[in-house]
């Protein structure tokens, strides 16, 4: 199949649309100029998409040529991921000013009008450019992209993606996609009893807490990383996450000191962090990968692939530092947060 066509002069927007937020990258010249997440609404429907698109800077709504990886295509606004991945590369046509190509993962980069017939390419494959481009830089690792909603564990072999599984369904079964992120996770995916004052207590399996909560009380939430709605549509204020970290035990925020409710939430971080590290460490022990291997990581909870990476004892690299060649600053915002968006534009 013939690849559309770029022109390496123009400016190059790299975006992923998700489903609860969207990114997008600036690449001119062959480096990373701005990086942008902005929260959308896409379970109500594609017109989500032009709410977010109008709110984002100006290069975002200006000509350039346009690379699109997506993983909205499984919000539930969609009949099925053929339909969603149709209906997300036709907007992306229409709306974004120049040329768009989609990012077909395995399959290169295809033109929006034959996104349904490679749908099964294409849908949810924006781990495949960050390792794709990670692959440049250093020959084998395991990528670790830990972001609001999820966590992506790729195996790089040789300098390319090694991942065993591809689609989302796959990838759960063989670790790659471990279904935890350090925003939107309701804390009754995590366990389902928590110590308390000497108990083990059961959880209501309700979503009165999340991720961002627990990440916030111990202060390691990057600024600007939780751009949805609480749990409660009530504010972000310390007393506020421990009210809502309470209420998963069954108790109100005046049964408990400050101390215990950071308590509490160091348990669940320490919860949520060991099935990455079995994830991991099964990954790990791939024959392919060297003994020396490190992780690469990256996304709005880097601070926990940083703290997995202690645990392994293996090194870590950021992922903007792997880059750094490519970036005009290498603390430029978002850069890490952003990473699949910033991957397609680069590769593209």
């Amino acid at each position: 199949m013939s690849q559309p066509r770029h022109d390496p002069a123009a400016p190059t927007v790299g975006w992923d649309l998700g489903g609860v937020h969207v990114k997008a990258a600036l690449v001119a010249g062959g480096r990373v100029r701005e990086a942008v997440q902005a929260p959308c609404k896409l379970w109500r429907g594609i017109p989500a998409l032009d709410e977010t698109l109008s709110s984002l800077p100006d290069w975002a709504r200006s000509e350039a040529s346009h690379a699109v990886t997506m993983t909205g295509e499984l919000t539930d606004c969609f009949r099925d991921r053929a339909d969603g991945v149709a209906q997300l590369a036709a907007w992306a046509a229409a709306n974004l000013k120049g040329s768009a190509r989609i990012y077909a993962g395995r399959s290169g980069f295809v033109a929006p009008e034959a996104a349904e017939r490679q749908a099964a390419d294409i849908a949810s494959s924006n781990w495949h450019a960050t390792a794709a481009l990670v692959g440049r830089h250093v020959g084998s690792a395991l990528l670790v992209d830990i972001g609001s909603t999820t966590s992506d564990l790729i195996p790089i072999v040789d300098g390319r993606p090694a991942a065993s599984g591809y689609s989302d369904a796959e990838r759960l079964e063989t670790g790659e996609l471990v279904y935890s992120g350090v925003v939107r996770t309701a804390l009754p995916a995590l366990a389902t009893h928590a110590p308390w004052r000497g108990r083990r207590t059961a959880l209501m399996a309700e979503a009165f807490a999340t991720t961002a909560d627990i990440h916030r009380l111990l202060g390691d939430l990057p600024e600007g990383a939780d751009q949805q709605h609480s749990a409660d549509l009530k504010g972000k204020s310390i007393a506020e996450s421990e009210t809502r970290l309470a209420r998963i035990i069954g108790r109100d925020h005046g049964e408990g000191s400050p101390a215990q409710w950071r308590a509490l939430a160091a348990w669940f971080a320490e919860a949520q962090l060991r099935p990455l590290h079995d994830a991991a460490a099964t990954l790990l022990s791939r024959a392919d990968l060297p003994e020396d291997a490190p992780l690469v990581v990256c996304g709005a909870g880097a601070f926990v692939a940083e703290r997995l990476s202690r645990r392994l004892g293996r090194r870590c690299l950021a992922f903007t530092d792997v880059i750094a060649d490519g970036l005009t600053d290498r603390d430029a915002d978002w850069v890490s947060t952003c990473g699949p968006a910033v991957a397609v534009a680069l590769i593209a």
